[in-house]
C-alpha cells in the first residue's frame, strides 16, 4: 500500500500538534518529538526567526540564505494543520474538557505516559547525569503546572504580548503545556475568546509576542539538541514525566491531586487512560517495524 503524499502527512502532524496546544496540560512540541520530526521543525524554526536579524546586518541576500535553510516542505503544510487545528479547538476542545473533563484528561494522560520512551529511547548513552537532569526536569515541571490559574478578563496588550513570548516557548518543548502557562498567566480564555470573535488586534498583538519569544528561544533548543543531544533528551523525558501533573483526571481545589473515587465512572476513566496508553504503543511499534522493512 503506498504511503500517502508528505505534505498531506505533515498537515495531518500539525493538525495534532494545533489540538495539542489547546488543551492546557498537552504540548504541541511534545506531538512532534512523537512523530519524528522535532529536530526538523527547531532547526526551521530557528532559521525562520533568524531571517530578519540577517535583513538588518547583512541585507537581503544573507536573510534568503537563512530562508533557504527552513525546510518550507515541512513547514507551510504543518503550519496550515497547526492553525486549523487551533481555530476548531478553540471551539469545540474546551466545551469538552468541561463536561467530560476526567475522561477526556485520562486519554491523554494514557498517550503522554505511552509517549515517555520516544525521548527516552533516544538518548545514546544514559549516565548518571541523564537520570539526575531528567529528575530535575520532572520536579521543576510538576511544579510549574501546579501553579494556580490567574485570572485577568481584559489584559493589556503588552501583558499578552509577554505571556506569548513565554508560552511559545514552552509549545515547543515536549512536556511544557503552551495553553497551561497562559492559563497560569490569566490570558487563556481572553486568547480563545479573541480567537473566536476574530479579534484582529489581539491575535497580531500575541502573534508578534510569540514571534519574538520563538527567535530568543529555538536557536538555543537547536544549539542543545546538536551539542548536548542526550542530556537535552533527559531533560525532556523529565519534562513530559512532570507534566502528567496536569492530565491527572480527579484534580480538587488549587489543583490539588486526589484519589480515584470508588465509582463506575473511576473505572471508565481508567479503561480509557489504559486504552490510550496501549492504543499508543502498538501504533508506534507498528512504525518502528515498518520503518525496519523499508
Amino acid at each position: 500500500m503506498p504511503s500517502p503524499p508528505r505534505p498531506l502527512v505533515h498537515l495531518a502532524q500539525g493538525l495534532l500538534m494545533g489540538a495539542a496546544d489547546v488543551v492546557p496540560g498537552v504540548s504541541g512540541g511534545t506531538v512532534a518529538l512523537v512523530v519524528g520530526i522535532y529536530a526538523r521543525l527547531v532547526s526551521s524554526i530557528r532559521a525562520a526567526t533568524s531571517a530578519p536579524v540577517a535583513l538588518v546586518r547583512g541585507g537581503t541576500r544573507a536573510a534568503r540564505l537563512r530562508l533557504a535553510d527552513v525546510d518550507w516542505g515541512l513547514v507551510v503544510p504543518l503550519a496550515v494543520g497547526i492553525a486549523t487545528a487551533i481555530v476548531i479547538g478553540s471551539l469545540v476542545i474546551p466545551p469538552l474538557l468541561e463536561a467530560y473533563r476526567a475522561e477526556t484528561s485520562a486519554v491523554f494522560f494514557g498517550l503522554i505516559v505511552a509517549s515517555l520512551a520516544l525521548p527516552w529511547g533516544r538518548i545514546r548513552r544514559r549516565t548518571a547525569g541523564s537520570y539526575a537532569l531528567a529528575a530535575a526536569a520532572a520536579v521543576l515541571s510538576f511544579a510549574l503546572v501546579g501553579l494556580p490559574e490567574l485570572a485577568a478578563g481584559d489584559p493589556s496588550m503588552l501583558r499578552v504580548a509577554a505571556s506569548a513570548a513565554v508560552a511559545i516557548c514552552a509549545m515547543i518543548l515536549p512536556g511544557v503545556s503552551g495553553a497551561f502557562l497562559l492559563a497560569a498567566l490569566g490570558i487563556y480564555e481572553a486568547t480563545l475568546t479573541a480567537l473566536r470573535e476574530l479579534d484582529v488586534v489581539y491575535i497580531v498583538t500575541f502573534a508578534a509576542g510569540a514571534l519574538l519569544g520563538l527567535a530568543a528561544f529555538a536557536k538555543l533548543l537547536e544549539t542543545l539538541l546538536e551539542r548536548r543531544r542526550d542530556l537535552t533528551m533527559a531533560a525532556l523525558t523529565g519534562l513530559m514525566l512532570g507534566a502528567l501533573r496536569a492530565l491527572w483526571p480527579w484534580l480538587g481545589e488549587g489543583r490539588a491531586l486526589e484519589a480515584p473515587p470508588a465509582t463506575a465512572d473511576a473505572l471508565l476513566v481508567g479503561a480509557l487512560a489504559v486504552g490510550a496508553f496501549l492504543a499508543l504503543r502498538l501504533l508506534l511499534h507498528a512504525g518502528a517495524r515498518r520503518a525496519d522493512a523499508t
